[in-house]
Protein backbone atom coordinates (compact mmCIF):
# COMPACT_ATOMS: atom_id res chain seq x y z
CA UNK A 1 0.00 0.00 0.00
CA UNK A 2 1.49 3.32 -1.11
CA UNK A 3 2.01 5.97 1.58
CA UNK A 4 -0.57 8.75 1.67
CA UNK A 5 0.43 12.30 0.75
CA UNK A 6 0.56 15.01 3.44
CA UNK A 7 -2.37 16.82 1.78
CA UNK A 8 -4.47 13.66 1.84
CA UNK A 9 -3.75 13.21 5.55
CA UNK A 10 -4.67 16.84 6.29
CA UNK A 11 -7.94 16.50 4.37
CA UNK A 12 -8.78 13.35 6.36
CA UNK A 13 -8.22 15.21 9.63
CA UNK A 14 -10.50 18.03 8.49
CA UNK A 15 -13.26 15.63 7.42
CA UNK A 16 -13.20 13.89 10.81
CA UNK A 17 -13.58 17.25 12.57
CA UNK A 18 -16.78 18.19 10.69
CA UNK A 19 -19.82 17.20 12.81
CA UNK A 20 -22.40 19.98 12.32
CA UNK A 21 -24.91 20.55 9.47
CA UNK A 22 -23.53 24.07 9.05
CA UNK A 23 -20.21 22.55 7.94
CA UNK A 24 -21.74 20.45 5.15
CA UNK A 25 -20.81 23.04 2.51
CA UNK A 26 -17.17 22.98 3.60
CA UNK A 27 -17.19 19.19 3.67
CA UNK A 28 -18.51 19.15 0.11
CA UNK A 29 -15.69 21.49 -0.95
CA UNK A 30 -13.12 19.12 0.54
CA UNK A 31 -14.80 16.22 -1.26
CA UNK A 32 -14.37 18.11 -4.54
CA UNK A 33 -10.70 18.76 -3.75
CA UNK A 34 -10.18 15.06 -3.03
CA UNK A 35 -11.59 14.17 -6.45
CA UNK A 36 -9.63 16.89 -8.28
CA UNK A 37 -6.32 15.76 -6.76
CA UNK A 38 -7.01 12.14 -7.69
CA UNK A 39 -6.80 10.80 -4.13
CA UNK A 40 -9.56 8.26 -4.80
CA UNK A 41 -9.87 5.35 -4.53
CA UNK A 42 -8.58 5.40 -0.96
CA UNK A 43 -10.47 3.32 1.62
CA UNK A 44 -9.46 5.53 4.54
CA UNK A 45 -10.31 8.80 2.81
CA UNK A 46 -13.60 7.40 1.49
CA UNK A 47 -14.53 6.25 4.99
CA UNK A 48 -13.79 9.75 6.30
CA UNK A 49 -16.04 11.23 3.59
CA UNK A 50 -18.78 8.78 4.56
CA UNK A 51 -18.42 9.77 8.21
CA UNK A 52 -18.59 13.49 7.38
CA UNK A 53 -21.77 13.14 5.30
CA UNK A 54 -23.44 10.95 7.94
CA UNK A 55 -22.80 13.64 10.57
CA UNK A 56 -23.39 16.83 8.61
CA UNK A 57 -26.28 15.59 6.46
CA UNK A 58 -28.04 13.21 8.86
CA UNK A 59 -31.46 14.37 7.63
CA UNK A 60 -30.60 13.34 4.07
CA UNK A 61 -28.18 10.45 3.84
CA UNK A 62 -28.20 10.15 0.05
CA UNK A 63 -24.70 11.71 -0.20
CA UNK A 64 -23.37 9.25 2.36
CA UNK A 65 -24.93 6.35 0.45
CA UNK A 66 -23.40 7.56 -2.83
CA UNK A 67 -19.93 7.58 -1.27
CA UNK A 68 -20.54 4.11 0.18
CA UNK A 69 -21.79 2.66 -3.12
CA UNK A 70 -18.73 3.99 -4.97
CA UNK A 71 -16.25 2.46 -2.52
CA UNK A 72 -14.21 -0.32 -4.10
CA UNK A 73 -13.00 -1.63 -0.76
CA UNK A 74 -15.53 -1.30 2.05
CA UNK A 75 -14.14 -1.56 5.54
CA UNK A 76 -15.96 -2.77 8.65
CA UNK A 77 -15.85 0.82 9.87
CA UNK A 78 -17.66 2.00 6.72
CA UNK A 79 -20.42 -0.58 7.13
CA UNK A 80 -20.92 0.38 10.78
CA UNK A 81 -21.09 4.09 9.93
CA UNK A 82 -23.92 3.49 7.45
CA UNK A 83 -25.74 1.04 9.76
CA UNK A 84 -25.61 3.51 12.66
CA UNK A 85 -26.58 6.52 10.52
CA UNK A 86 -29.66 4.80 9.13
CA UNK A 87 -30.65 3.56 12.60
CA UNK A 88 -30.28 7.01 14.19
CA UNK A 89 -32.43 8.49 11.41
CA UNK A 90 -35.09 5.77 12.00
CA UNK A 91 -34.57 4.43 8.46
CA UNK A 92 -34.95 0.91 9.74
CA UNK A 93 -35.86 -0.66 6.39
CA UNK A 94 -32.55 0.58 4.97
CA UNK A 95 -30.64 -0.86 7.94
CA UNK A 96 -32.22 -4.26 7.41
CA UNK A 97 -31.75 -3.97 3.65
CA UNK A 98 -27.99 -3.69 4.19
CA UNK A 99 -27.79 -6.83 6.32
CA UNK A 100 -27.73 -9.41 3.51
CA UNK A 101 -25.08 -7.58 1.38
CA UNK A 102 -23.06 -7.10 4.58
CA UNK A 103 -23.09 -10.82 5.36
CA UNK A 104 -22.50 -11.81 1.73
CA UNK A 105 -19.37 -9.62 1.73
CA UNK A 106 -17.90 -11.86 4.42
CA UNK A 107 -18.41 -9.47 7.34
CA UNK A 108 -20.05 -10.39 10.64
CA UNK A 109 -21.68 -8.06 13.21
CA UNK A 110 -19.43 -6.66 15.94
CA UNK A 111 -20.21 -4.63 19.06
CA UNK A 112 -20.97 -1.55 16.92
CA UNK A 113 -23.15 -3.37 14.39
CA UNK A 114 -25.38 -5.21 16.88
CA UNK A 115 -26.89 -2.06 18.51
CA UNK A 116 -27.86 -0.57 15.13
CA UNK A 117 -29.44 -3.83 13.98
CA UNK A 118 -31.28 -4.29 17.30
CA UNK A 119 -32.69 -0.78 17.04
CA UNK A 120 -33.90 -1.51 13.51
CA UNK A 121 -35.52 -4.79 14.57
CA UNK A 122 -37.26 -3.17 17.54
CA UNK A 123 -38.54 -0.21 15.56
CA UNK A 124 -39.14 -1.84 12.19
CA UNK A 125 -42.42 -3.62 12.88
CA UNK A 126 -41.96 -6.06 9.99
CA UNK A 127 -42.57 -9.79 9.80
CA UNK A 128 -39.74 -11.98 11.05
CA UNK A 129 -37.89 -9.23 12.90
CA UNK A 130 -38.28 -10.99 16.25
CA UNK A 131 -36.40 -14.00 14.91
CA UNK A 132 -33.64 -11.75 13.56
CA UNK A 133 -33.49 -9.93 16.90
CA UNK A 134 -33.20 -13.15 18.88
CA UNK A 135 -30.46 -14.26 16.49
CA UNK A 136 -28.59 -11.01 17.17
CA UNK A 137 -28.89 -11.65 20.91
CA UNK A 138 -27.42 -15.13 20.47
CA UNK A 139 -24.64 -13.75 18.26
CA UNK A 140 -23.77 -11.10 20.87
CA UNK A 141 -23.44 -13.85 23.47
CA UNK A 142 -21.34 -15.99 21.11
CA UNK A 143 -18.79 -13.27 20.32
CA UNK A 144 -18.70 -12.11 23.94
CA UNK A 145 -19.93 -8.54 23.53
CA UNK A 146 -23.10 -8.72 25.65
CA UNK A 147 -21.13 -7.41 28.63
CA UNK A 148 -20.57 -4.16 26.72
CA UNK A 149 -23.12 -1.79 28.25
CA UNK A 150 -24.42 -0.17 25.08
CA UNK A 151 -24.79 -3.59 23.41
CA UNK A 152 -26.85 -5.13 26.23
CA UNK A 153 -28.88 -1.89 26.49
CA UNK A 154 -29.78 -2.14 22.81
CA UNK A 155 -30.77 -5.81 23.18
CA UNK A 156 -33.08 -5.18 26.15
CA UNK A 157 -34.58 -2.13 24.42
CA UNK A 158 -35.34 -4.32 21.41
CA UNK A 159 -37.06 -6.93 23.59
CA UNK A 160 -39.04 -4.20 25.36
CA UNK A 161 -40.30 -2.87 22.01
CA UNK A 162 -41.26 -6.41 21.03
CA UNK A 163 -43.35 -6.55 24.22
CA UNK A 164 -41.20 -9.40 25.56
CA UNK A 165 -40.59 -7.81 28.94
CA UNK A 166 -39.58 -11.08 30.59
CA UNK A 167 -36.65 -11.39 28.19
CA UNK A 168 -35.83 -7.70 28.62
CA UNK A 169 -35.79 -8.13 32.41
CA UNK A 170 -33.44 -11.11 32.15
CA UNK A 171 -30.98 -9.10 30.08
CA UNK A 172 -31.33 -6.15 32.47
CA UNK A 173 -30.71 -8.18 35.63
CA UNK A 174 -27.69 -9.95 34.11
CA UNK A 175 -25.98 -6.71 33.10
CA UNK A 176 -22.78 -6.29 35.14
CA UNK A 177 -23.13 -2.53 34.75
CA UNK A 178 -26.24 -0.54 33.84
CA UNK A 179 -26.24 2.84 32.19
CA UNK A 180 -29.06 5.36 32.06
CA UNK A 181 -30.11 4.11 28.63
CA UNK A 182 -30.77 0.63 30.05
CA UNK A 183 -32.89 2.01 32.89
CA UNK A 184 -34.82 4.22 30.49
CA UNK A 185 -35.46 1.35 28.10
CA UNK A 186 -36.90 -0.82 30.88
CA UNK A 187 -39.07 1.92 32.38
CA UNK A 188 -40.40 2.96 28.98
CA UNK A 189 -41.01 -0.69 28.06
CA UNK A 190 -43.16 -1.25 31.15
CA UNK A 191 -45.16 1.92 30.43
CA UNK A 192 -45.65 0.92 26.79
CA UNK A 193 -47.02 -2.45 27.97
CA UNK A 194 -49.39 -0.80 30.44
CA UNK A 195 -47.49 -2.14 33.47
CA UNK A 196 -47.38 1.21 35.22
CA UNK A 197 -46.80 -0.05 38.77
CA UNK A 198 -43.75 -2.02 37.63
CA UNK A 199 -42.39 1.02 35.79
CA UNK A 200 -42.66 3.17 38.91
CA UNK A 201 -41.02 0.47 41.03
CA UNK A 202 -38.12 0.48 38.60
CA UNK A 203 -38.00 4.27 38.70
CA UNK A 204 -37.68 4.08 42.51
CA UNK A 205 -34.79 1.64 42.12
CA UNK A 206 -33.16 4.07 39.71
CA UNK A 207 -33.40 6.86 42.27
CA UNK A 208 -32.08 4.66 45.08
CA UNK A 209 -29.02 3.79 43.01
CA UNK A 210 -28.53 7.54 42.43
CA UNK A 211 -28.06 7.12 38.70
CA UNK A 212 -28.22 10.13 36.42
CA UNK A 213 -31.55 10.59 34.67
CA UNK A 214 -32.05 10.88 30.94
CA UNK A 215 -34.83 13.40 30.39
CA UNK A 216 -36.34 11.18 27.73
CA UNK A 217 -37.71 8.89 30.45
CA UNK A 218 -39.58 11.67 32.29
CA UNK A 219 -42.68 11.59 30.01
CA UNK A 220 -42.96 7.83 30.53
CA UNK A 221 -42.69 8.19 34.31
CA UNK A 222 -45.32 10.95 34.31
CA UNK A 223 -47.58 8.78 32.16
CA UNK A 224 -47.26 5.98 34.72
CA UNK A 225 -47.98 8.40 37.59
CA UNK A 226 -51.14 9.61 35.87
CA UNK A 227 -52.33 6.11 35.01
CA UNK A 228 -51.90 4.86 38.59
CA UNK A 229 -53.02 8.03 40.35
CA UNK A 230 -49.62 8.56 42.00
CA UNK A 231 -50.05 12.30 42.31
CA UNK A 232 -47.36 12.75 44.97
CA UNK A 233 -44.77 10.93 42.87
CA UNK A 234 -45.82 12.99 39.84
CA UNK A 235 -45.35 16.21 41.80
CA UNK A 236 -41.90 15.06 42.92
CA UNK A 237 -40.90 14.53 39.29
CA UNK A 238 -42.38 17.94 38.40
CA UNK A 239 -40.31 19.56 41.14
CA UNK A 240 -37.18 17.92 39.85
CA UNK A 241 -37.93 19.20 36.35
CA UNK A 242 -38.33 22.76 37.64
CA UNK A 243 -35.11 22.59 39.66
CA UNK A 244 -33.18 21.51 36.60
CA UNK A 245 -34.63 24.35 34.50
CA UNK A 246 -35.98 21.93 31.90
CA UNK A 247 -39.65 22.91 32.14
CA UNK A 248 -39.71 26.03 29.99
CA UNK A 249 -37.74 24.52 27.14
CA UNK A 250 -39.00 20.93 26.92
CA UNK A 251 -42.42 20.77 25.27
CA UNK A 252 -42.69 16.99 25.59
CA UNK A 253 -42.26 17.11 29.37
CA UNK A 254 -44.75 19.97 29.65
CA UNK A 255 -47.30 17.98 27.65
CA UNK A 256 -46.76 14.95 29.90
CA UNK A 257 -47.31 17.11 33.00
CA UNK A 258 -50.62 18.41 31.63
CA UNK A 259 -51.75 14.85 30.97
CA UNK A 260 -50.56 13.56 34.36
CA UNK A 261 -52.34 16.23 36.39
CA UNK A 262 -55.48 15.77 34.30
CA UNK A 263 -55.55 12.02 34.94
CA UNK A 264 -55.03 12.61 38.66
CA UNK A 265 -58.05 14.94 38.77
CA UNK A 266 -56.02 18.12 39.25
CA UNK A 267 -57.46 20.24 36.45
CA UNK A 268 -56.23 23.50 37.98
CA UNK A 269 -52.66 22.20 38.01
CA UNK A 270 -52.98 21.16 34.36
CA UNK A 271 -54.14 24.65 33.49
CA UNK A 272 -51.27 26.23 35.42
CA UNK A 273 -48.72 24.08 33.59
CA UNK A 274 -50.35 24.99 30.26
CA UNK A 275 -50.29 28.72 31.07
CA UNK A 276 -46.63 28.64 32.16
CA UNK A 277 -45.31 26.78 29.12
CA UNK A 278 -43.13 29.05 27.03
CA UNK A 279 -43.37 26.76 24.01
CA UNK A 280 -46.51 24.96 22.87
CA UNK A 281 -47.28 22.61 20.01
CA UNK A 282 -50.39 20.85 18.70
CA UNK A 283 -50.01 18.12 21.32
CA UNK A 284 -49.97 20.74 24.10
CA UNK A 285 -53.28 22.22 23.00
CA UNK A 286 -54.82 18.80 22.36
CA UNK A 287 -53.80 17.56 25.82
CA UNK A 288 -55.33 20.57 27.55
CA UNK A 289 -58.51 20.29 25.47
CA UNK A 290 -58.77 16.60 26.45
CA UNK A 291 -58.26 17.39 30.16
CA UNK A 292 -61.06 19.96 30.12
CA UNK A 293 -63.35 17.52 28.35
CA UNK A 294 -62.75 14.65 30.76
CA UNK A 295 -63.55 16.97 33.67
CA UNK A 296 -66.87 17.96 32.11
CA UNK A 297 -65.73 21.39 30.94
CA UNK A 298 -67.01 21.01 27.40
CA UNK A 299 -67.65 24.67 26.72
CA UNK A 300 -64.19 25.67 28.00
CA UNK A 301 -62.72 22.92 25.85
CA UNK A 302 -64.41 24.37 22.76
CA UNK A 303 -63.18 27.87 23.60
CA UNK A 304 -59.62 26.57 23.89
CA UNK A 305 -60.00 24.79 20.55
CA UNK A 306 -61.05 28.05 18.90
CA UNK A 307 -58.16 29.87 20.61
CA UNK A 308 -55.78 27.24 19.29
CA UNK A 309 -56.89 27.96 15.73
CA UNK A 310 -56.58 31.72 16.27
CA UNK A 311 -53.00 31.21 17.50
CA UNK A 312 -52.16 29.64 14.15
CA UNK A 313 -51.99 26.00 15.20
CA UNK A 314 -53.52 23.48 12.83
CA UNK A 315 -55.69 20.84 14.55
CA UNK A 316 -54.63 17.27 13.87
CA UNK A 317 -56.53 14.01 14.21
CA UNK A 318 -55.84 13.80 17.96
CA UNK A 319 -57.09 17.36 18.45
CA UNK A 320 -60.39 16.57 16.74
CA UNK A 321 -60.76 13.42 18.83
CA UNK A 322 -60.20 15.45 22.02
CA UNK A 323 -62.74 18.11 21.00
CA UNK A 324 -65.39 15.60 19.95
CA UNK A 325 -64.86 13.61 23.14
CA UNK A 326 -65.28 16.82 25.16
CA UNK A 327 -68.54 17.57 23.35
CA UNK A 328 -69.70 14.03 24.05
CA UNK A 329 -68.98 14.21 27.78
CA UNK A 330 -70.89 17.50 28.02
CA UNK A 331 -73.59 16.49 25.49
CA UNK A 332 -72.91 19.48 23.25
CA UNK A 333 -74.60 18.00 20.20
CA UNK A 334 -74.76 21.13 18.01
CA UNK A 335 -71.11 22.05 18.62
CA UNK A 336 -70.00 18.46 18.16
CA UNK A 337 -71.72 18.18 14.78
CA UNK A 338 -70.17 21.46 13.68
CA UNK A 339 -66.66 20.26 14.56
CA UNK A 340 -67.26 16.85 12.98
CA UNK A 341 -68.45 18.39 9.71
CA UNK A 342 -65.31 20.55 9.58
CA UNK A 343 -63.07 17.48 9.42
CA UNK A 344 -62.03 16.78 5.85
CA UNK A 345 -61.51 13.02 6.27
CA UNK A 346 -62.92 11.78 9.61
CA UNK A 347 -61.18 8.75 11.08
CA UNK A 348 -62.77 5.77 12.83
CA UNK A 349 -62.08 7.45 16.19
CA UNK A 350 -63.94 10.58 15.08
CA UNK A 351 -66.97 8.50 14.05
CA UNK A 352 -66.83 6.67 17.39
CA UNK A 353 -66.91 10.01 19.23
CA UNK A 354 -69.92 11.18 17.21
CA UNK A 355 -71.78 7.91 17.79
CA UNK A 356 -71.07 8.32 21.49
CA UNK A 357 -72.32 11.91 21.38
CA UNK A 358 -75.58 10.90 19.66
CA UNK A 359 -75.96 8.04 22.13
CA UNK A 360 -75.49 10.23 25.20
CA UNK A 361 -77.91 12.78 23.73
CA UNK A 362 -80.58 10.10 23.29
CA UNK A 363 -80.64 10.03 19.47
CA UNK A 364 -79.84 6.32 19.06
CA UNK A 365 -81.36 6.12 15.58
CA UNK A 366 -79.17 8.96 14.31
CA UNK A 367 -76.14 7.20 15.80
CA UNK A 368 -77.11 4.02 13.94
CA UNK A 369 -77.62 5.93 10.68
CA UNK A 370 -74.18 7.54 11.04
CA UNK A 371 -72.60 4.09 11.30
CA UNK A 372 -74.37 3.02 8.11
CA UNK A 373 -72.83 6.01 6.30
CA UNK A 374 -69.26 5.33 7.40
CA UNK A 375 -66.82 5.04 4.46
CA UNK A 376 -64.79 2.45 6.36
CA UNK A 377 -65.67 -0.68 8.33
CA UNK A 378 -66.89 0.23 11.85
CA UNK A 379 -64.47 -0.79 14.58
CA UNK A 380 -65.24 -2.22 18.00
CA UNK A 381 -64.99 1.27 19.49
CA UNK A 382 -67.81 2.46 17.20
CA UNK A 383 -70.15 -0.42 18.04
CA UNK A 384 -69.17 -0.11 21.71
CA UNK A 385 -70.20 3.55 21.71
CA UNK A 386 -73.55 2.60 20.16
CA UNK A 387 -74.09 -0.17 22.72
CA UNK A 388 -73.28 2.24 25.57
CA UNK A 389 -75.95 4.63 24.27
CA UNK A 390 -78.45 1.77 24.10
CA UNK A 391 -77.70 0.85 27.72
CA UNK A 392 -78.20 4.46 28.77
CA UNK A 393 -81.55 4.79 26.99
CA UNK A 394 -82.74 1.14 27.22
CA UNK A 395 -82.92 0.55 23.45
CA UNK A 396 -83.20 -3.23 23.08
CA UNK A 397 -83.45 -3.57 19.29
CA UNK A 398 -80.40 -1.51 18.31
CA UNK A 399 -78.55 -2.71 21.40
CA UNK A 400 -78.88 -6.32 20.22
CA UNK A 401 -77.50 -5.35 16.80
CA UNK A 402 -74.51 -3.60 18.37
CA UNK A 403 -73.87 -6.50 20.76
CA UNK A 404 -73.99 -8.99 17.88
CA UNK A 405 -71.42 -6.99 15.91
CA UNK A 406 -69.19 -6.76 18.97
CA UNK A 407 -69.44 -10.52 19.56
CA UNK A 408 -67.94 -10.97 16.08
CA UNK A 409 -65.16 -8.43 16.63
CA UNK A 410 -64.44 -9.15 20.31
CA UNK A 411 -65.84 -12.61 21.12
CA UNK A 412 -63.99 -12.80 24.46
CA UNK A 413 -64.79 -9.31 25.77
CA UNK A 414 -67.05 -9.83 28.79
CA UNK A 415 -68.10 -6.18 29.06
CA UNK A 416 -70.14 -6.42 25.84
CA UNK A 417 -72.21 -9.31 27.21
CA UNK A 418 -72.61 -7.55 30.54
CA UNK A 419 -73.82 -4.38 28.79
CA UNK A 420 -76.49 -6.33 26.89
CA UNK A 421 -77.55 -7.97 30.15
CA UNK A 422 -77.89 -4.48 31.59
CA UNK A 423 -80.34 -3.51 28.84
CA UNK A 424 -82.41 -6.66 29.30
CA UNK A 425 -82.43 -6.25 33.07
CA UNK A 426 -83.53 -2.60 32.80
CA UNK A 427 -86.61 -3.52 30.73
CA UNK A 428 -87.50 -6.61 32.76
CA UNK A 429 -86.38 -9.26 30.24
CA UNK A 430 -84.94 -11.59 32.88
CA UNK A 431 -85.11 -14.67 30.64
CA UNK A 432 -82.78 -13.02 28.15
CA UNK A 433 -80.40 -12.14 30.98
CA UNK A 434 -80.24 -15.81 31.93
CA UNK A 435 -79.58 -16.79 28.31
CA UNK A 436 -76.69 -14.34 28.01
CA UNK A 437 -75.13 -15.57 31.26
CA UNK A 438 -75.51 -19.17 30.11
CA UNK A 439 -73.86 -18.24 26.83
CA UNK A 440 -70.97 -16.64 28.72
CA UNK A 441 -70.49 -19.80 30.79
CA UNK A 442 -70.59 -21.89 27.62
CA UNK A 443 -67.85 -19.76 26.05
CA UNK A 444 -65.81 -19.69 29.24
CA UNK A 445 -66.17 -15.91 29.58
CA UNK A 446 -66.31 -14.39 33.05
CA UNK A 447 -66.95 -10.83 34.09
CA UNK A 448 -63.78 -8.94 34.92
CA UNK A 449 -64.12 -7.83 38.55
CA UNK A 450 -64.05 -4.12 39.23
CA UNK A 451 -61.19 -2.79 41.28
CA UNK A 452 -60.10 0.34 43.10
CA UNK A 453 -56.70 1.29 44.44
CA UNK A 454 -55.12 3.90 46.64
CA UNK A 455 -51.55 5.00 47.31
CA UNK A 456 -50.61 5.26 51.01
CA UNK A 457 -47.06 6.09 52.10
CA UNK A 458 -45.80 5.26 48.63
CA UNK A 459 -47.43 1.80 48.59
CA UNK A 460 -50.30 0.85 46.30
CA UNK A 461 -53.29 -0.99 47.83
CA UNK A 462 -55.65 -2.64 45.34
CA UNK A 463 -59.09 -4.06 46.17
CA UNK A 464 -61.08 -6.26 43.77
CA UNK A 465 -64.79 -6.88 43.91
CA UNK A 466 -65.46 -10.26 45.50
CA UNK A 467 -61.87 -10.71 46.66
CA UNK A 468 -60.90 -10.68 50.34
CA UNK A 469 -57.22 -11.58 49.97
CA UNK A 470 -55.90 -8.13 50.97
CA UNK A 471 -54.50 -8.20 54.54
CA UNK A 472 -56.64 -5.18 55.53
CA UNK A 473 -59.85 -6.52 53.94
CA UNK A 474 -61.27 -8.19 57.06
CA UNK A 475 -60.68 -5.24 59.38
CA UNK A 476 -61.91 -2.67 56.87
CA UNK A 477 -65.06 -4.68 56.11
CA UNK A 478 -65.81 -4.84 59.84
CA UNK A 479 -65.54 -1.06 60.07
CA UNK A 480 -67.72 -0.69 56.99
CA UNK A 481 -70.34 -3.04 58.44
CA UNK A 482 -70.40 -1.11 61.73
CA UNK A 483 -70.79 2.15 59.85
CA UNK A 484 -73.79 0.83 57.95
CA UNK A 485 -75.34 -0.45 61.15
CA UNK A 486 -74.67 2.84 62.88
CA UNK A 487 -76.46 4.88 60.24
CA UNK A 488 -79.46 2.55 60.33
CA UNK A 489 -78.92 0.63 57.10
CA UNK A 490 -78.33 -2.81 58.51
CA UNK A 491 -81.03 -4.44 56.38
CA UNK A 492 -79.53 -3.01 53.21
CA UNK A 493 -76.12 -4.31 54.22
CA UNK A 494 -77.26 -7.87 54.80
CA UNK A 495 -79.38 -7.83 51.66
CA UNK A 496 -76.34 -6.65 49.67
CA UNK A 497 -74.13 -9.34 51.21
CA UNK A 498 -76.63 -12.14 50.61
CA UNK A 499 -77.30 -11.01 47.04
CA UNK A 500 -73.66 -10.65 46.02
CA UNK A 501 -72.14 -13.65 47.82
CA UNK A 502 -74.44 -16.50 46.81
CA UNK A 503 -71.40 -18.48 45.65
CA UNK A 504 -69.32 -17.92 48.81
CA UNK A 505 -69.25 -19.59 52.20
CA UNK A 506 -70.89 -17.86 55.13
CA UNK A 507 -67.54 -16.96 56.68
CA UNK A 508 -66.36 -15.42 53.43
CA UNK A 509 -69.57 -13.54 52.76
CA UNK A 510 -69.38 -11.80 56.14
CA UNK A 511 -66.30 -10.00 54.91
CA UNK A 512 -67.34 -9.60 51.30
CA UNK A 513 -66.49 -6.31 49.65
CA UNK A 514 -70.13 -5.23 49.55
CA UNK A 515 -70.89 -3.23 46.40
CA UNK A 516 -67.32 -2.82 45.14
CA UNK A 517 -63.70 -2.40 46.12
CA UNK A 518 -64.27 1.35 46.14
CA UNK A 519 -65.64 1.36 49.69
CA UNK A 520 -62.66 -0.62 50.94
CA UNK A 521 -60.33 1.77 49.19
CA UNK A 522 -61.90 4.85 50.74
CA UNK A 523 -61.85 3.35 54.22
CA UNK A 524 -58.25 2.20 53.86
CA UNK A 525 -57.25 5.80 53.20
CA UNK A 526 -58.55 6.74 56.66
CA UNK A 527 -57.01 3.74 58.39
Amino acid sequence: MAPRSPLSLRLSCLLRAFKLPSLLRHGGAIHAKVVVHGFLPDATLETDLLLMYSRCASSDLCHARQVFDQMRQRTMHAWNILFSSYAQSSLYHLVLGLLRPFLDSGFRPDHFTVPALCKACGGGGGVGLREIGMGLHCWAIKIGVLDVVFVSSSVLDMYAKFGRLDDACKVFELMPERDVVAWNAMITGFVRAGQFVESLDLFRRLQLERMGMDWRVIPSVLNACGSTGELIRGKEVHGRVIRCLMFDSDVVIGNALIDMYGKCGCLNDSQRVFACMGLKNEVTWSSMIACLGVHGKGEESLKLYEEMIKEGFKPNSITFTSVLSSCSHSRLLVDGRRVFESIREPSVEHFACMVDLFGRSGDIKQASRLIDKMPMKPSASVWGALLAGCVLHKNVVIGEIAAHKLSELEPSNSSNYVALCGIYDAVGMSDNVSKIRARMRELGISKTPGCSWIIINGKSHTFYQGNISHPFAKRVCEVLLHLHLWIGKDEDVYHSINHETNTQTSSESHYYLLDSGEKLTKLTSTY
